[in-house]
């Protein structure tokens, strides 16, 4: 039997994945990151736009492949590789001087986004794998910490960027170094719990007697052909499309209503700071409350969060925007402590780190919706055409949510 202090060491490791999901969610600072390559070559917003799409493609794989890496190898070697990768890919677009997007692509999109897809599912795999009683809290925290890299590092690198003596080259440098420097820590720090660890018992949930059904662990093959797997994964993908399209061109956003560029900056940061209170809380819900008031709540404040944020572009107003970029944020960091939480209850922990890296396949989806998101912008010149999309998107998932029952 393990002792108390064995058991106590999750803690430490919570912090820790926290510390590591901080850094790397300086992925999803896209909005600030691609201001050089905008300002200084030139590219369009559509170009801009796909990297981001593909990046998010390459994190889902990188998730998924990490999976198979971690069950061979461990979370160290796994997190160092990681580190690797990403340290690379930084490094290597702070190097760009030739007016080539696929450059970017191979250098941010493949290399980097390669890289946080790996270190992220093992972290979420490894830390969680010490909560079994706690799966929406620990998954909470986790998402939190990735949630709001771009409030505390998006600034940050935005005076960087800025700066005369640094400049954009160097900030991408300095940048890959220090998480390649994060994650390659992690890796020495993060173990999985050993065979004799006993874990307190879940409490019981007062609202989810009737979805009480971890009773046994289902096989990634079993999963796929699960019909409720497949709803519940459509449903994911219109709801984080949702804000993935708005985490593409907050800046802009902020800016069309006659934000100041610094003003729009922080207010970039404001949308990850509700992005990481929504993932936190939304681990609270689900422990307490369940699966099914949490993602009706989820569905319906991203309902709320699209139609605000129409009003506030067709009105040129900034309060609403404003307003509407907070729900965004608290609607899209629901998604990912969902999806962790769901894929643990509904098909257990064995094969977690697998059917987890499938089941965030939903965001490869949701960022082609984004792409067209982007392209409706470009092709109409106004913010309504993307915004009538999403809302209806949000709308349709709504339907969907209805469906999703025990497999």
């Amino acid at each position: 039997m393990a002792t108390k202090s064995n058991l106590n060491k999750r803690w430490l490791y919570l912090i820790s994945g926290v510390f590591t999901m901080l850094f790397s969610g300086v992925l999803y600072a896209w909005s600030i990151l691609k201001i050089p390559f905008k300002n200084e070559f030139n590219w369009s917003d559509s170009v801009l736009a796909f990297n981001f799409t593909l990046t998010m493609c390459f994190f889902c794989l990188g998730a998924f492949f990490g999976s198979f890496i971690c069950k061979k190898f461990g979370p160290k070697i796994t997190l160092i590789l990681s580190g690797v990768l990403v340290g690379v890919g930084f490094v290597t677009t702070g190097l760009l001087s030739e007016q080539i997007p696929y450059l970017l692509y191979l250098t941010y999109a493949v290399l980097s986004g390669t890289g946080i897809g790996i270190s992220y599912n093992v972290v979420v795999s490894t830390v969680n794998s010490w909560f079994p009683d706690k799966k929406g809290f620990s998954s909470g925290c986790l998402m939190m910490g990735f949630g709001i890299s771009t409030l505390l590092l998006g600034n940050i690198i935005s005076a960087l960027f800025e700066n005369a003596n640094v400049g954009w080259s160097k900030a991408y440098i300095l940048l890959g170094v220090v998480v390649a420097v994060v994650l390659v820590l992690a890796g020495l720090v993060l173990r999985t719990p050993s065979v004799d660890v006993e874990f307190p018992a879940p409490k019981a949930k007062k609202n989810t007697q009737k979805e009480n059904f971890e009773t046994r662990d289902f096989s990634t093959k079993e999963m796929l052909k699960s019909f409720t797997f497949w709803r519940a994964f459509v449903f994911m993908a219109l709801i984080t499309a949702v804000g993935n399209s708005v985490i593409s061109f907050a800046r802009d956003l902020v800016i069309s209503v006659d934000a100041a560029p610094a003003l729009a900056t922080t207010l970039v940061g404001v949308l990850s700071v509700f992005n990481g209170i929504g993932r936190i809380l939304t681990g609270a819900i689900y422990d307490s409350l369940g699966r099914k008031t949490t993602m009706l709540a989820s569905n319906i404040l991203t309902i709320f969060a699209a139609g605000l944020t129409l009003v506030a572009v067709q009105t040129n107003s900034l309060p609403l925007c404003i307003i509407g970029l907070c729900l965004t944020g608290l609607s899209y960091g629901s998604c990912p402590t969902m999806t962790s939480a769901f894929t643990a209850s509904f098909y257990g922990t064995k094969y977690f780190s697998t059917n987890y890296s499938l089941t965030n396949f939903n965001l490869i989806v949701a960022s082609f919706i984004a792409t067209f998101s982007n392209s409706l912008l470009i092709s109409t010149g106004s913010y309504t055409a993307p915004f009538v999309m999403l809302l209806i998107l949000a709308v349709g998932a709504l339907g969907l949510n209805f469906t999703i029952r025990k497999p």
